[in-house]
């Protein structure tokens, strides 16, 4: 057994950091592959990880406050709590049309979701939504179509790099959240 101990600088870069990313993503999906899953059941372990973070922090705020948005500081501009949550969920759509070579949902193609989706109860039926169609089109990577090269919303990818892109993606946002969830004296709810 390989122990690996890393210790991580707070000044660590954007790239070191995705580097990283991609490093531990493609080791423990061979590591999985190892044991008799498919690379398909790989991804969609990420997504379910990534998918019961954001939910669960999505629960945790309160519906009055799905309408925060920082104002202490540099943040003109950003999205609010609510718009947060419905761009992950418009980009997990586009990221799982293309991997599915089919055609986005139109209220996803701005990354924004639909204008009708406003309280927190469609906000988050909005986001369990888009997992699931997230996890339609982790079932449907294979080791033949995992690196074929396929036109998708983000241009020419492979459906690797568009389940990456959807995983690193949707933690970027957790991180987001996390930070208003806190500005907002709540604690985030511990990973699994």
């Amino acid at each position: 057994m390989l122990d690996l101990k890393l210790t991580l600088s707070c000044n660590m870069t954007l790239m070191n950091r995705t580097t990283l990313f991609w490093a531990v993503l493609l080791l423990t999906t061979a590591t999985g592959m190892s044991q008799g899953r498919s690379i398909g059941q790989e991804i969609d372990g990420w997504i379910t990880r990534t998918e019961d973070q954001l939910v669960r922090a999505a629960e945790e705020m309160p519906a009055d406050k799905y309408s925060f948005a920082p104002t202490n500081g540099e943040f003109r501009g950003v999205r609010n709590f609510a718009r947060q949550l419905k761009h992950v969920a418009a980009a997990n759509f586009l990221f799982a049309a293309g991997i599915l070579r089919e055609e986005p949902p139109a209220d996803a193609a701005d990354e924004r979701g639909p204008d009708s989706v406003r309280t927190k109860e469609e906000v988050i039926k909005y986001l369990k939504e888009s997992f699931a169609y997230l996890h339609k089109a982790a079932s449907a990577i294979r080791p033949e179509n995992v690196v074929e090269p396929i036109k998708s919303p983000f241009g020419d990818r492979t459906r690797l790099a568009l389940a990456i892109g959807a995983i690193s993606h949707s933690y970027n946002h957790y991180g987001q959240i996390v930070e208003y969830l806190r500005m907002n004296g709540i604690i985030p709810p511990p990973s699994p």
